[in-house]
């Protein structure tokens, strides 16, 4: 599940976890930056710009690096969203390839509902 090629702003989607799922495609899939940070806290998106490029973040601020990765929610995100309506935990799995290696990795995010838009506020340390 993810956003199409066509979507111009990833800043008007209304569910966080389609939100989740668009910033790590801007970063990993589209080496889009500005896309990413666009969906962050003005705090946040510092952070990610302040690296340049999408390859330099996905390395040194998410210690991942994929020449092509499939990113999908977890089914659960829902329910925690139902407890608190402005604010989620989501977390999202990653599964690709770099060189030719597979790999698969698990990250969380902590999403808040800021003017009728979702924004990641921060990264929370790995699940497992």
């Amino acid at each position: 599940m993810g956003c199409s090629d066509d979507q111009e702003s990833i800043t008007s989607i209304d569910n966080p976890e389609l939100v989740a799922i668009a910033f790590f495609n801007a970063i990993y899939n589209e080496n889009d930056l500005e896309k990413a940070a666009s969906v962050c806290s003005p705090k946040l998106a510092r952070i990610l710009l302040h690296y340049k490029s999408s390859k330099a973040v996905g390395r040194h601020l998410f210690n991942m690096s994929y020449d092509k990765v499939d990113v999908t929610p977890e089914d659960s995100g829902v329910k925690i969203r139902e407890q608190f309506n402005d604010a989620a935990i989501i977390i999202v799995y990653f599964d690709g390839t770099y060189f030719d290696e597979r790999r698969k990795d698990v990250k969380r995010l902590y999403l808040v509902q800021t003017d009728g838009k979702w924004v990641i506020e921060k990264l929370l340390k790995d699940p497992f």
